[in-house]
């Protein structure tokens, strides 16, 4: 980061400017310290990352998996010569004797509890639950991996009981209340999964591969994604418990290899006074040529980074010096614009009159691009130029969503995965712009509240694809305007490229 982060992590008043902290220019940095003593990317550092990252693929598992469990099943006439009965009628209007499901009625939520003709709301309940859950798990659970558990405990807990909620869902969920209670369960706790995964994998190696190391838990989300059609099309006419099986089994082991595998992060072990721990850590993953039998940590000066032990202390640091509030509101603005479309687009492919496993299949794949693009070119991209350039291209693809005709309903899933990809690829800048805007002692909540913008744009998202099903201008059209305008709060920010943690 090319200011200093000092300011940020005193509370104490001092002549300097609050608007922009001032560089420390005689001492040099934790991060300079460890990137020194690691060495360049090694094996070790390379199979933290990949374990750490691979949990992103679960957390997109249950992220989207109301795509296929909560969709609106097809139904078919069942008395021929019937005149009232045809593809264009409402089911609600016709009498329950002339038409029947294609699928058994338990292979989705709507057909297994007859809510096809309940309000236009609850179809979209558990879906919002899920992100209300996000919000509120990310609102208790931010701090806890800056301040008393740290980042590889708080992954931990995050992923088993975000999987072991899921398999909850299986077994009680017997309405539509419960149901949705259990998703807002499954979302508080995996609320804090993908980013405590992204800023363990970036704390574990040095500068240089920081942005690509990030973007390895971009790909395992993206192939996480892409499992779910796989998934739903083998156990198509199958009930929809049995994908929450498929999805949340995996993560239960995952959990254990975590427990057993997965090094803390050495900056937050320095941070936190635990230096023995932290010197044991960089050993493990350092690369081979380094001797590490004389390092000695204790004589070492360096610029010095504290941490509150009180769990909310990191919160009051955030919003108590201006330049650090002022960058966390512009982040979450942009977030909350962007997650409307990245979450809300892949609820609305219901809606399109294409199918919904290839629709599902196209955006996984959108993601992998997206990634992509994001690993080899972070090193070069311009964060807050970016940002704006592809909110622009993301809302304008989906305003012309919702026009109308022969020509455009051929086009709206080619506009719609356009749309996809520019907003996946602005959540994999905004999350790196995100890590590199704040220091170690707040990095981990600031990067959670980013993400809970992220989330609230969700929790709006399956709102808005339920009322867009008679009228696309009421969720495409605000999914469009919503990231084009936030995008612009990018402007407000300074430039991270090649900066220090």
């Amino acid at each position: 980061m090319a200011d200093s982060t000092h300011p940020l992590l005193s509370l104490a008043d001092s002549g300097e400017s609050e608007d922009t902290p001032p560089l420390v220019k005689h001492l040099p940095s934790l991060d300079s310290i460890i990137e020194s003593v690691i060495g360049n990317f090694g094996l070790p550092q390379f199979l933290q990352a990949v374990l750490v990252s691979i949990a992103w693929a679960f957390d997109a598992q249950q992220t989207f998996i109301s795509v296929f469990t909560d969709a609106h099943p097809t139904w078919h006439c069942t008395q021929l010569g019937d005149e009232s009965c045809n593809s264009a009628s409402n089911i609600c209007n016709l009498p329950t004797n002339s038409w029947a499901w294609d699928l058994p009625a338990d292979t989705s939520i709507l057909s297994e509890w007859n809510l096809e003709c309940a309000a236009s709301f609850v179809p979209g309940l558990p879906a919002s639950s899920f992100f209300t859950g996000c919000l509120v798990g990310g609102l208790v659970l931010a701090t806890l991996a800056d301040s008393s558990l740290g980042r590889k405990n708080m992954l931990l807990l995050s992923c088993l009981m975000m999987s072991l909620s899921s398999l909850l869902t299986v077994i009680f969920s017997t309405n539509i209340w419960i149901y949705s209670a259990l998703k807002f369960l499954c979302g508080f706790f995996r609320s804090a999964i993908s980013t405590c995964a992204l800023v363990l994998s970036t704390e574990l190696v040095g500068k240089r591969w920081r942005g690509q190391v990030g973007v390895v838990g971009f790909f395992c989300f993206a192939l996480g994604f892409l499992s779910l059609p796989a998934m739903a099309y083998m156990n198509r006419g199958s009930s929809w418990r049995s994908l929450y099986l498929w999805s949340s089994i995996p993560g239960i082991f995952y959990s254990i290899l975590v427990h057993l595998f997965v090094r803390e992060s050495p900056r937050w072990l320095f941070v936190n006074g635990r230096e023995e721990e932290a010197v044991a850590t960089l050993k493990s993953i350092a690369s081979t040529h380094h001797d590490s039998s004389n390092w000695n940590f204790s004589g070492m000066c360096f610029e010095q980074e504290t941490c509150n032990a009180n769990l909310y202390s990191t919160v009051k640091i955030l919003v108590a010096k201006k330049w650090a509030l002022r960058r966390l509101s512009a982040v979450m603005v942009i977030a909350f614009g962007v997650g409307l479309v990245y979450y809300g687009m892949p609820l609305g492919l219901g809606n399109m009159a294409f199918n919904l496993y290839l629709g599902v299949t196209f955006n996984a794949l959108s993601e992998l691009p997206s990634a992509l693009f994001t690993f080899f070119f972070i090193g070069k991209l311009e964060r807050k130029n970016s940002i704006i350039v592809f909110t622009t291209h993301s809302g304008v693809c989906s305003i012309m969503c919702v026009l109308k005709g022969k020509m455009w309903t051929r086009l709206q899933i080619g506009l719609e995965l356009v749309s996809f990809f520019s907003a996946s690829t602005v959540v994999n800048i905004l999350l790196l712009y995100t890590v590199e805007l704040f220091p170690t002692c707040v990095r981990n909540s600031a990067t959670s509240m980013t993400r809970e913008a992220l989330v609230l744009g969700g929790v709006f998202g399956p709102m808005l694809v339920s009322v867009g099903r008679k009228d696309g201008l009421a969720s495409f059209g605000v999914f469009g305007l919503a990231i084009g305008c936030c995008g612009m709060f990018a402007a407000c920010l300074p430039e991270t490229r090649g900066g220090t943690l």
